[in-house]
């Protein structure tokens, strides 16, 4: 049994459309009735760390849980209040006017990645792969992955810059801590204002993951852009494990209804309006 439904999420979405009526999101393989598996304890991993496998709804929910697993997406953002004072010169580069052209204002729009941190905060779900040497994060959205070693090494130095960057993982006690350096220039969150916000090719995120109880982590976030910020800063979101679903295939050229934010109307609205 499907009950995978996300059609009102498309690449409009993160072209910074205005969207009302988001559906619920569930992977969930759930009979009506029957009860969705929890669990009472943290799982840990052969190693002693927690165990983060499994797969989550993460910043981009609104992790009101409902009947059959479901959760509800949300578009999520960075907040303007936690951003400390710009350097010289760098609000201009971090908050770009719009131009029309998608290519400038949400490359998504012609299906190109959304990148890192960007990623993070898209309503679509994650699945987690823990190992004893590193952690791989799977994203329904495009099928983005990362692969995390945890296996000591240092932070890279001198990495080429690309979507998603280069991530180094370490355990502090039962947080998990990623650095990721080497990303490419990019939108940092999907724009809602007439500007969209630009991070450099010099961003430094540093993203710790904690259990709050069996089922939901505290997932925060550390930017540290020295082209545009005086110092770091940091937001909270959370992450709600969901242990009935699974990954299903997207690709965003097959079901680009918005490509370069010209939207038609999908196969159901056809049919409806018949």
């Amino acid at each position: 049994m499907k009950n995978h439904v996300v059609s009102s999420i498309t690449v409009a979405a993160f072209a910074g459309l205005a969207l009302t009526g988001l559906a619920l999101y569930s992977g969930a393989q759930v009979r009506p009735g029957q009860a969705v598996p929890t669990r009472t304890a943290i799982p840990k991993a052969a190693d002693g760390h927690p165990d983060f496998t499994g797969v989550w709804a993460g910043p981009g929910f609104t992790h009101r849980v409902g009947a059959g697993d479901t959760d509800t997406p949300s578009v999520t953002n960075f907040d303007p209040k936690l951003w400390p004072p710009f350097k010289p010169g760098g609000e201009a580069k971090f908050l770009q006017p719009l131009t029309g052209n998608n290519m400038h204002d949400d490359p998504t729009a012609f299906c190109l990645p959304d990148g890192h941190p960007r990623e993070v905060l898209a309503p679509y779900a994650t699945q987690i792969i823990q190992t004893p040497n590193q952690l791989i994060f799977l994203y329904e959205y495009m099928h983005f992955f990362r692969v995390v070693p945890t296996d000591g090494r240092p932070i890279p130095t001198d990495v080429e810059k690309t979507f998603q960057g280069e991530a180094v993982g370490r355990w502090e006690g039962d947080t998990l801590v990623m650095d990721t350096v080497g990303l490419r220039s990019w939108p940092l969150d999907a724009f809602t204002t007439k500007v969209v916000r630009y991070h450099s090719d010099n961003l430094h995120t540093v993203e710790r993951v904690k259990y709050t109880d069996p089922m939901t982590a505290d997932y925060e976030i550390t930017i540290d852009d020295p082209d545009i910020f005086t110092k770091p800063w940091s937001q909270m979101f959370h992450m709600k494990l969901h242990p009935t679903w699974k990954l299903y295939e997207q690709v965003c050229e097959e079901n680009n209804r918005c490509e370069n934010g010209k939207c038609a109307a999908s196969d159901v609205q056809q049919k409806n309006s018949k």
